[in-house]
């Protein structure tokens, strides 16, 4: 006998509570297997695939894409061959299957096995879902029929169809939905006497609503005579003008978008920030490119120099390599630098992070910023590598813009911005000469550290981006 299992939107870890429905890779009536991607979800961190932990027919799936669903709440059913489920228990969910995969998203798996569930007792009481007695006897918690009387009776609902009553002596309820059972229970209803009109006599919702309407009381009509109390006419009451909403078009702030405003207007709120700027001439960096990348071997970007060059300045400055805790109002210094980049995609801004990039080589960080940026123009960065940053790079000069004072990536210390590489005029060797000069800005959480710290930072980063040779002391 098949048994039908309700998977719900998993743990998606990182604090995300809820996912919006992009598109369903399924459809009602679909034989899926084991770890089947069954419907693409936008987190407030990425797009990803969902598998489902069971093979079977889908029967059922709950949202419309570009629904919110929030976690927890069911997906799809699956009709699950040979299962052994009585149906008496809580439904079974994404994180607790038996036998099934354990994986939940694509690219974020389960942190750790999980455990089977354990079949749970109907607890006692009036609203019991009860058992058969001896064949011939009445149902345990049915109420005795009178003598002469049918065994049950059912009501006549005005207005609507009566529904029909089966009595289910043994065997599993056919009931999934733990909303349906919290109805039945509310209103005494026994659902072993109801028969569903569902898939395969499932019991729905109607159902159980079409049974309390049935046995509901119905209205007393006033004896002849008596007269009708009338409710005393409500007093008017002065209606403030309410004012008309302006119009225009409404785009709600939510997936990747409503994660950016949510983090952009903490940061202003929570954190006194700062910025410093200076200019830079980059043609001796650019030279160095040009030789790195003439000598063979994986190419190095531009990003990747400016990546190494902010690990050797944390550094000598880990001051700036921190976040704040005001609960215990305490500055932690983090040992390790995990270097966000600020990358533009068509979902909208994303902050890849690059984890110990203190530890790659300058190959190593060049060749980790390339998949990553791939990987969020594709839209499949899992959500562990979108969190975790401990500061943020930014390279707005994509733009074709000079200069910004960024808005500090919460609950990080601090962020570089590196505006456009262009040629200039430029005093060099005390001649004017044309040269590939770059603005710096950098925007700083003065909590953390004085003006003092973040411009020796600034003019170290400035430093070495006008004479590269300066890194190799911190080789």
């Amino acid at each position: 006998m098949a048994v039908v299992r309700e998977f719900t939107l998993p743990d998606l870890g990182e604090g995300l509570t809820g996912a919006e429905i992009v598109r369903w890779l399924v459809q009602v009536g679909d034989v899926v297997a084991v770890d089947q991607p069954v419907v693409e979800v936008e987190t407030a961190k990425a797009m990803v695939d969902v598998p489902c932990p069971y093979g079977g027919v889908v029967t059922a799936r709950y949202g419309e894409e570009g629904a919110e669903v929030p976690v927890g709440a069911p997906l799809i059913t699956v009709a699950v061959p040979g299962g052994s489920d009585d149906g008496s228990g809580p439904p079974v969910t994404g994180s607790a299957v038996d036998g099934g995969s354990g994986n939940v998203l694509v690219g974020y798996g389960t942190a750790a096995p999980t455990a089977r569930r354990r079949r749970v007792q109907p607890s006692p009481g009036p609203l019991r879902e009860t058992t058969a007695a001896a064949p011939g006897g009445p149902l345990r918690g049915a109420p005795a029929a009178a003598p002469g009387e049918p065994s049950h009776k059912t009501a006549a609902a005005p207005g609507g169809p009566v529904p029909e009553t089966v009595v289910c002596p043994t065997g599993p309820l056919p009931v999934i939905s733990p909303l349906v059972r919290r109805l039945a229970r509310e209103h005494d209803v026994d659902l072993r006497r109801l028969k569903g009109s569902g898939p395969e006599g499932l019991i729905l919702r109607a159902d159980v609503e079409r049974a309390v309407a049935a046995t509901a009381p119905a209205s007393v009509a006033p004896a002849p005579g008596t007269p009708t109390p009338v409710a005393p006419a409500p007093a008017a009451t002065a209606t403030a003008p309410t004012a008309p909403a302006p119009e225009g078009e409404r785009v709600p702030l939510r997936g990747v978008r409503g994660a950016v405003a949510d983090k952009l207007a903490r940061s202003r709120r929570e954190i006194p920030d700062a910025s410093c700027w200076v200019d830079a001439d980059a043609t001796e960096l650019l030279a160095a490119r040009t030789a790195m990348n003439a000598a063979g071997g994986p190419k190095v970007s531009v990003l990747a120099l400016l990546a190494r060059i902010c690990t050797a300045a944390l550094a000598r400055f880990p001051e700036l390599n921190a976040t704040v805790d005001m609960g215990s109002r305490e500055i932690i210094r983090l040992p390790g630098v995990h270097l966000g980049f600020a990358a533009q995609t068509d979902r909208g801004l994303v902050v890849p992070v690059v984890r110990d990039a203190q530890k790659r080589t300058l190959e190593g960080l060049s060749e980790e910023i390339a998949r990553l940026t791939e990987a969020a123009r594709t839209g499949t960065l899992a959500p562990a590598q979108l969190t975790g940053g401990t500061f943020t790079l930014n390279n707005y000069g994509v733009f074709g813009v000079d200069g910004s004072t960024p808005i500090i990536n919460h609950p990080e210390a601090a962020m570089l911005g590196v505006g456009r590489i262009s040629p200039k005029p430029w005093v060099h060797q005390g001649e004017l000469a044309v040269r590939q000069v770059v603005q710096l800005s950098f925007t700083f959480d003065h909590r953390v550290c004085d003006g003092g710290t973040a411009g020796g930072f600034l003019r170290y980063v400035a430093d070495c981006v006008e004479q590269p040779m300066v890194l190799l002391r911190r080789l």
